[in-house]
């Protein structure tokens, strides 16, 4: 019950984002929305989607029976939509067709791990869970689509709905931009549960929210040989141990100590023995802050580190930052404007009680950022 509470408030929050966005209806439309998202048959039918998606969660670009479930519902509710796009991704659209054109985002794919509680509709696959709330995100969207799709002729301009794929490292909405999702669209209007934020209230703020990440990963190369004469090697360990150490300089020595930056290590791959000094070890991690600037720094300087600190310890060392796998992320930035938008909306629809405007900024990453940058 407590996800379809949930559920109904922050769905009607979309259909009014939407709505109340395009001009077309009154306040008084807010009490009939709300009326509609409670209604025992509807809050059923979004519980039933909810753990159909749960039981059965699929990893980024494999999200091909969700892809199916989602273009099913579309279809039963009489809505165009665009599949596939970035493999197993939805794009539907619903009003007139023609602008102003707002989107609403909602991820599909659930991460590798097991879940482990007992209840009726846990996951069904070994090995895989929707543990970040992914599988309430698509139901939402769901059923913020089917309370638009019954007032489609009141609304002037178009509702984008984007079903995204992979949000979880697979850069999903990039490749939904490049796919071109994002055509003629004027702002975009996304949401994530949060288990820390109280039941029935919506959290944000403007500006910074989340921050840019890269990642990256070094080869430190030596000559291996036993632990009895170390004088006959040249020990990749102690190497990349010194650089691991000169890393954290960057944050504490050469970052403003008013921009937020972090450089951490959690890879180190080395060796197979208790004896035996091996002839590489492998180092990885992660680099994040709000700026672009920030963000093209501590690439430029992590790179310089490590191949500096190899030199000196007479190791070699190649530096991948993964662009291929990982590109940088920017920072997630809302916008001031849709900030203030929403605030005004979010009072409206809630109470000014059940609304957060001071959202902590973390140092984790958003792929909403996409959306944003291709603006």
């Amino acid at each position: 019950m407590e996800f379809s509470k949930c559920s109904a408030l922050i769905l009607f929050l979309l259909v009014n984002l939407c709505s109340i966005g395009f001009g077309s209806l009154s306040g008084s439309d807010t009490g009939r929305f709300l009326r509609r998202a409670k209604e025992p048959e509807f809050v059923d039918w979004m519980v039933g989607i909810r753990r159909r998606i749960h039981e059965n969660p699929e990893l980024g670009y494999e999200e091909f029976e969700t892809s199916k479930l989602i273009r099913k519902e579309l279809d039963s509710l009489g809505i165009r939509y665009e599949h596939p796009v970035a493999v197993t991704g939805v794009v539907g659209f619903v009003g007139t067709g023609e602008a102003p054109f707002v989107a609403l985002r909602g991820d599909m794919d659930a991460l590798p791990m097991q879940e482990n509680v007992e209840w009726e509709h846990k996951s069904k696959v070994p090995g895989k869970m929707h543990a970040c709330g992914h599988d309430g995100h698509v139901t939402m969207l769901l059923g913020a689509a089917k309370i638009l799709q019954e007032h489609r002729d009141e609304l002037k301009g178009t509702v984008v709905l984007l079903f995204q794929p992979a949000e979880e490292g697979g850069c999903g909405a990039k490749k939904m931009i490049e796919a071109g999702a994002l055509k003629n669209v004027e702002a975009v209007f996304g949401f994530h549960v949060d288990p820390d934020t109280p039941l029935g209230v919506v959290s944000s703020r403007p500006g910074p929210l989340l921050a840019g990440s890269g990642f990256f990963e070094a080869v430190i190369s030596g000559k291996g040989g036993h632990a009895a004469i170390p004088q006959h090697t040249i020990d990749p360990i102690l190497t990349a141990s010194s650089v691991i150490v000169s890393l954290q300089h960057l944050v504490s020595r050469e970052a403003d100590p008013l921009d937020s930056q972090v450089v951490t290590v959690a890879k180190f791959q080395g060796g197979g023995a208790f004896n035996v000094i091996p002839d590489s070890v492998t180092i990885g991690g992660t680099f994040r802050a709000f700026s672009e600037e920030s963000l093209s720094q501590l690439k430029q300087r992590i790179k310089e580190v490590i191949t500096s600190q190899a030199s000196v310890q007479r190791c070699t060392a190649t530096v991948d930052f993964l662009d291929d796998e990982f590109p940088l992320y920017p920072a997630t930035i809302n916008s001031e404007n849709l900030h203030d938008y929403f605030q005004k909306v979010a009072a409206e629809t809630l109470g000014t009680e059940n609304v957060r405007f001071e959202t902590p900024v973390l140092m984790g990453v958003g792929r909403l950022c996409f959306y944003r940058a291709s603006g």
